[in-house]
């Protein structure tokens, strides 16, 4: 019995190893697979250019939270945080603010409000889920307050460039994305703050008795992921030439499963920008080729909500394994 069973559990570790490292790679390329086939317009360049436009806000703020995750914290205000950052931008630049000032202003906005979140997480002693969780309240009403609940339309060529320019053909936000992630790839895998985030996730403790400010790294990684999600209401905003008191609600739920489908752990220590921007783009795709099947977007919501339960499940299981 011990010597049938030794090459199945070889077996099946072996199967895990693979889809551990590469699963999301695998999913990616499946999904791509069967709306290849079902689709024509799937693998069209205009269609592509598409899935990585719609992908590009998701993205930015995936890129955040990717910091966030990997020190074993949440942010659930990314989405109100987008909102606000682009409405206060708008309020500016209805004032007479120019472009360039009403995305320093953005940037300035989400920059606070993760400063607000890492500040209640680090200094006050609030948990990540229950800090964030009143910052995303906070924020959408903050928004609705500053708009009185009203949309504002037209902003400067300047400012909507980030969200419906071109370069050579590719559009802005996209170029953006890229940008974003090939530096938030070096800061966090070749910097020593970067290894300071993953020590701070995999064991605070000892991190501490390295020698790492551990308070500082969470504070930190609050701001950046405060600060692309003004990129991302730039973007956002940008793209619509509108700002929606609304916009970007339940972004939240797509950047954390970004986040975990790309092999990040909701437990801390683990995670890559590149496995992010995968997951994200996995997430495109879905959505993209569900559309282009005309399958109602009632099911689609319900198809990504589990893709995520599965995703939170697969870490489940195996940091259950790890223990």
């Amino acid at each position: 019995m011990t010597a049938i069973s030794q090459p199945k559990s070889s077996a099946m570790n072996t199967l895990g190893n693979i889809w551990r490292k590469g699963g999301v790679l695998i999913a990616f390329t499946v999904l791509s697979g069967v709306f290849a086939v079902l689709s024509p317009r799937f693998l069209t360049i205009d269609n592509w250019l598409n899935v990585l436009l719609q992908t590009s806000t998701i993205g930015i703020v995936a890129i955040g939270m990717t910091f966030v995750i990997v020190t074993a914290g949440i942010d659930l205000s990314v989405g109100s945080t987008v909102a606000l950052s682009g409405m206060v931008a708008a309020v500016a630049m209805r004032a007479g603010s120019p472009g360039l000032i009403g995305i320093l202003v953005a940037l300035t906005v989400g920059g606070l409000v993760g400063l607000f979140n890492g500040f209640s997480i680090t200094k006050l002693g609030v948990t990540p889920f229950i800090a964030t969780l009143a910052t995303l309240a906070m924020g959408r009403g903050l928004t609705l307050a500053v708009s009185n609940g009203q949309t504002i339309f037209s902003f400067p060529d300047s400012y909507n460039y980030l969200g419906e320019g071109e370069i050579a053909g590719i559009p802005v936000p996209v170029i953006v994305l890229l940008l974003a992630f090939i530096v938030a790839h070096f800061v966090l895998s070749r910097t020593v703050f970067g290894h300071g985030v993953y020590a701070v996730g995999g064991n605070r403790e000892a991190a501490r008795l390295a020698g790492i400010h551990t308070g500082r790294t969470e504070l930190l990684v609050y701001v950046i992921g405060g600060v692309l999600c003004g990129l991302s209401g730039i973007i956002l905003m940008g793209r619509l030439d509108a700002a929606l008191p609304t916009s970007a609600t339940g972004l939240e739920l797509n950047a954390i499963a970004a986040v975990v489908i790309g092999g990040a752990s909701l437990f801390g220590g683990k995670g890559t920008m590149f496995g992010t921007l995968l997951g994200a783009l996995t997430i495109g795709v879905l959505a993209n080729g569900l559309n282009l099947l005309n399958v109602s977007p009632f099911w689609t919501q319900f198809i990504q909500g589990a893709v995520i339960f599965v995703a939170v499940l697969s870490d489940s299981l195996s940091q259950r394994k790890k223990n």
